[in-house]
């Protein structure tokens, strides 16, 4: 149990820092809007139950009420058609739910380009200076875009072309879903696709090749900068919904200092 001692000491003394990479969940954060005919999920929201009055003399505590894809959350494979036959977001192996962490800066493209695609060659320049993705890695995509969580308009981006945000080419995300060992991708943006992707081939294609090959998606993450290129270790903590295709999440990173 030496790594474990080792590894309880070191977030006791301050060596290992706990960075917290989540976006919190509010009736404010910033939501997925999907046009007509398509449905909404709703936003988040909390009803009031008691309130140390006569419904709870002693305890407040509240419903309640959102959609599972709500501020930072977790893609199960059964979220999309191509993964429909695997795992729900509570029986995604818990070993896949604690990893390395990859970070790949393109926040300087993202803010020049706001449609900015990662391809492959984007990927395989990153490998070169940082070494291979390891197995069970989380791919996370730094954008910048953490910035713009404070108004829904300016994160979602959108105008009557529809939105722009970065996100990951169509061969891209085929190349990781089928070429890397990555657990996962993770993204600071509403879905882990581009907002461009709805005309793509396959449309929407990070979620369709990704979800498709059992690897899982990551949302709104903020503080991504804080993070090293590698030698985190990232810890994603979605809710165990019996049949849900993907829940909001606590995310976690431990950073040696």
């Amino acid at each position: 149990m030496t790594v474990l001692t080792d590894l309880t000491a070191a977030l006791v003394d301050g060596s290992i820092e706990v960075i917290d990479l989540t976006t919190p969940l509010s009736s404010s954060t910033p939501a997925l809007r999907l046009p007509p005919p398509f449905s909404n999920l709703i936003d988040f929201s909390l009803e009031q139950v008691s309130a140390y009055d006569e419904p709870g003399p002693y305890w407040k505590h509240h419903n309640i009420h959102t959609g599972e894809h709500i501020g930072t959350h977790v893609d199960a494979p059964v979220h999309w058609i191509s993964g429909r036959d695997g795992h729900d977001v509570a029986s995604i192996p818990v070993a896949r739910l604690v990893g390395p962490a990859s970070v790949i800066d393109v926040s300087a493209e993202s803010a020049a380009d706001p449609d900015f695609l990662l391809e492959v060659e984007h990927v395989e320049a990153w490998k070169r200076e940082h070494g291979p993705l390891a197995a069970g890695t989380w791919l996370l995509m730094r954008t910048g875009w953490e910035t713009r969580a404070g108004s829904e308009e300016t994160f979602l981006n959108a105008d009557a072309t529809g939105p722009h945000t970065p996100g990951v080419s169509a061969a891209c995300a085929q190349w990781l879903a089928e070429q890397t060992p990555i657990a996962g991708l993770g993204v600071e943006t509403v879905g882990i696709d581009a907002g461009s992707a709805g005309g793509m081939d396959p449309a929407f294609p990070a979620h369709y090749f990704l979800l498709g090959n059992d690897k899982y998606g990551l949302t709104s993450l903020r503080n991504l900068g804080a993070l090293p290129p590698v030698g985190a270790t990232i810890v994603v903590s979605p809710l165990p919904i019996v049949g849900g295709t993907g829940s909001p999440a606590r995310v976690l990173a431990l950073v040696e200092k």
